[in-house]
């Protein structure tokens, strides 16, 4: 397996999370989407740490922070959307109305 490899890999899951968030109309879609996008952006992190660079313990570090920063927000994601869920009834981006109460 070669850098080249890695990074066909990461452009293909970025693409699919880019067809997904552009696509989907369901929130939790989306949120699953851009998930698919920062994994591969993770997948770059250790490729290019373990193909380029003197230390490959880097990219795995970073990369195992930034999953760390993600499930955070993630999870304020996901109570936003319970939230929105138990005022709307609904979690379909285009039937959101939006009230000013």
């Amino acid at each position: 397996m070669t850098l080249l490899h890695c990074l066909i890999l990461a452009f293909i899951l970025f693409t699919i999370g880019i067809f997904g968030v552009l696509t989907n109309r369901h929130l939790i879609g989306m949120l699953i989407s851009i998930e698919i996008m920062l994994n591969a952006a993770n997948i770059n992190f250790v490729a290019f740490a373990y193909f380029k660079a003197q230390d490959p313990t880097a990219g795995t570090l970073f990369s195992i922070f930034s999953i760390a920063i993600t499930a955070c927000e993630m999870a304020v994601a996901l109570a936003i959307l319970i939230a929105m869920y138990r005022k709307h009834h609904s979690l379909d981006v285009n039937t959101q109305e939006i009230n000013h109460e």
